[in-house]
């Protein structure tokens, strides 16, 4: 699967030049290219995207406040002119910080560590067991799906709960929603994804997981109620 790729930059000959770069790597989908924030929110909101390649300086917004206001942003490579703004981009975790003018060498290292840093969340269906990789701290942790009983958002983290551990990573909701096979899992809350496999009961308000509570989400209530309904809490479902 391509990396899909938006270049937020108000600078013709800049995002030019960081679009060429994107198109030497195979991997590399530019699905937007946007001069200020407003059309990149725009296309945020309509286009799951896994990388930005962010300008500090915009009209209206600057790239940092941006992308301080994303609830769940995908990864982002800071494009600037600016070095004064390293520091406080990578205190925001970003993959990488690019001085302008970019050379080729430097953006290529820029993408490995990207491509480095998203290797560590996947899912892997070709082993005996489908497990999905995650960072926690300094090392990546395997997981089995069958042991996932749910999924807690915690702002710009999430917490995995199995049945034996729970496990903090960097990651959005939607990210994890997105890698989950959706026969086996179901978001029933903005901050809540369950395993159907591991439904004890349910009501028109909320399911019970792990001898856990969780609230269904007003607007994700159809889909929960339909879903569980038709799979019959997927009781002979395997992965």
């Amino acid at each position: 699967m391509k990396t899909r790729c938006l270049i937020l930059d108000d600078d013709p000959l800049a995002r030019n030049i960081t679009y060429r770069h994107t198109q030497k790597f195979e991997t590399l989908n530019v699905v937007a290219q946007c001069m200020d924030t407003e059309h990149a929110a725009q296309v945020l909101s309509e286009v799951p995207i896994d990388l930005i390649f962010l300008d500090v300086h915009l009209p209206i917004t600057s790239g940092i406040d941006f992308l301080k206001s994303l609830a769940s942003p995908p990864h982002v490579i800071v494009t600037s002119a600016h070095r004064e703004y390293a520091w406080e981009c990578f205190e925001m975790d970003v993959v990488d910080f690019l001085l302008k003018p970019i050379t080729f060498e430097r953006f290529m290292r820029a993408v490995h560590k990207f491509q480095h840093l998203s290797s560590s969340f996947q899912v892997d269906f070709n082993a005996g067991v489908p497990c999905l990789f995650v960072r926690e701290n300094k090392k990546v942790v395997k997981i089995p799906l069958c042991e996932i009983q749910y999924v807690e958002g915690l702002g710009e983290y999430i917490q995995i709960h199995t049945q034996n551990r729970k496990i903090v990573t960097k990651m959005g909701m939607s990210q994890i929603e997105e890698k989950l096979p959706s026969r086996f899992f179901l978001r029933i809350h903005k901050s809540y994804l369950i395993s159907l496999t591991k439904v004890q009961a349910y009501t028109s308000s909320s399911v019970e997981v792990k001898d856990t509570d969780l609230p269904i989400g007003r607007s994700y209530k159809n889909t929960v109620m339909n879903a569980l309904n038709f799979e019959g809490i997927m009781s002979g479902g395997q992965f």
